[in-house]
């Protein structure tokens, strides 16, 4: 305890007497940079030679840990500071400190010199680079690219979490303090960088949890600087971030273990819909979700997976939401119109709720052959429900953009409670030895009959109401007619 407090120690006096030599103008850069180089390889040549003898290997270990962040430290200084290394070069040498320390903590089996070396760097870097910056996140991500090795060859779990979770934080902390594109680029970097050292710890030890922990944790910084950023740039961050999830969830779907494979899909799916609110707006947003959640489950179809089913219900409901805030609102089908709807709304709202219709009878289907909708009638109830709704859309806004006018809306009516009806005698035709489908075409012509009554009595006039009951009433005599014609000669079959 004591040999490691000293190296702590230290290790901050000297952090302070960099700062303090450039505030009162100790020395000169040069002289500063050379004297840490030289402290910091003292230091670790005092820890090698320690440890050759097994009484003084754990002074050895908090010697040569404060030598490595010193000259870690004195890179970040050279470079932050006194701009003797560029960029670039800063990094480059800063991974060969690094890497030099953790192989050297690789070679002595210690997980304390590993974990002292990063903990110490990362937490004496902000000091030397005046606050959270780009370059500190770069410094940080340095420390995570050179510790990624060493956690591969050895189960050293809180070697991970202190080499992930800094890059991380700062990332995060970085928000509003650099331009729109340096955020950008970093914070990218810094979900890729996560990833993959996620992707190969879980490789090599498929039980790893923080593995799975940084792989769905490495991409949020990313998904939170899309508050500040510009709506275009925050959209493509979000963009990226879904391709790359999404493609590391196809692509390793069977190879790496279900639990890591479903976070990294599920991240994915969250930031493609992150990507399609921020670049869309109205109907059009409205549409994009839906027709992604088509995908994603005709996806879940074709891969018999129940992922990206729940991610094709997500955003059922989502985007369904947003077609009655936006795109198909209750009362473009209540109301009559008074002032006529823009044209490119009345067509957003015939594409959104098409796509509205088509998931409506997709995702019940991938459901059912999935094994996971039952017998219970209340989630094909809302099925029906919906897909009546899409339905009325359609119709409605085609009406409408054919007569933006009472009369439009009139016609439009007519026409979607005869359509209710014809829907109906379909279902009864095809249900004679279905049950589920009788009784849907059944409940179908209550909901065709209940409107007839309860709304185009009320709302409609003219030839309009004239239409609507004639036309249900034909279907419904003709239904009734043949369906019973249908029945009898089936039991006729039967009884022979």
């Amino acid at each position: 305890m004591l040999a490691w407090v000293g190296g702590a120690v230290t290790l901050l006096g000297v952090v302070l007497l960099l700062v303090l030599a450039v505030q009162r103008g100790y020395l000169g850069p040069l002289p500063r940079v050379l004297g840490g180089a030289g402290l910091g390889g003292a230091l670790v040549g005092l820890g090698l030679r320690l440890h050759r003898t097994p009484a003084g290997r754990t002074g050895a270990l908090a010697l040569a840990a404060t030598g490595i962040a010193v000259l870690y430290l004195d890179v970040i200084a050279a470079t932050s500071i006194y701009a003797y290394l560029p960029g670039g070069g800063g990094l480059a040498v800063g991974l060969l400190i690094a890497g030099g320390g953790l192989l050297l903590a690789l070679r002595w089996d210690s997980p304390a010199l590993a974990i002292g070396v990063v903990a110490a760097c990362a937490l004496c870097a902000p000091v030397l680079t005046e606050g959270f910056t780009p370059l500190l996140v770069a410094f940080l991500l340095i420390l995570k690219i050179a510790a990624s090795p060493v956690h591969l060859k050895r189960d050293w779990p809180w070697l991970a979490v202190t080499a992930g979770v800094p890059p991380l934080l700062a990332s995060v902390l970085v928000i509003g303090r650099a331009d729109g594109w340096a955020l950008a680029g970093t914070s990218l970097l810094a979900a890729v960088v996560g990833v993959a050292a996620a992707v190969l710890s879980v490789r090599a030890r498929p039980g790893d949890r923080t593995a799975l922990a940084l792989a769905a944790g490495s991409p949020l910084p990313a998904l939170l600087t899309t508050a500040v950023l510009d709506r275009p740039l925050g959209a493509g961050v979000a963009g990226a971030v879904a391709v790359v999830m999404l493609a590391l969830w196809a692509v390793g779907r069977r190879s790496l273990p279900r639990e890591f494979a479903a976070a990294v899909g599920a991240v994915g799916v969250f930031a493609a819909f992150q990507a399609t609110a921020l670049a869309l707006d109205g109907g059009t947003r409205a549409a994009v979700v839906l027709a992604e959640a088509v995908v994603l489950a005709a996806v879940a179809k074709v891969l018999a997976s129940r992922g990206p089913l729940l991610g094709s219900f997500a955003f059922g409901v989502v985007g369904s939401l947003l077609t009655l805030a936006d795109a198909v609102p209750p009362r473009l089908l209540l109301d009559e119109p008074r002032v006529p709807d823009p044209t490119g709304f009345l067509v957003s709202g015939v594409l959104t709720a098409s796509v509205l219709g088509v998931l409506a009878v997709l995702l019940p289907w991938v459901a059912a052959s999935l094994g996971v909708l039952g017998r219970h009638p209340f989630p094909w109830v809302v099925t029906g429900v919906v897909l009546l709704y899409a339905a009325a859309g359609v119709v409605l806004c085609a009406a409408l953009l054919v007569s933006q006018d009472v009369t439009g809306f009139l016609f439009g009516h007519s026409i979607v409670t005869v359509s209710w009806t014809v829907a109906a005698l379909v279902l009864l035709v095809r249900g004679i030895d279905r049950k589920p489908l009788r009784v849907a075409g059944l409940v179908l012509v209550g909901a065709a009959v209940a409107k007839l009554l309860l709304f185009d009595l009320a709302a409609l006039d003219g030839i309009a109401r004239v239409l609507a009951f004639i036309g249900a009433g034909l279907v419904l005599l003709t239904a009734g007619t043949r369906y019973a014609k249908l029945v009898a000669t089936r039991r006729i079959s039967v009884d022979s």
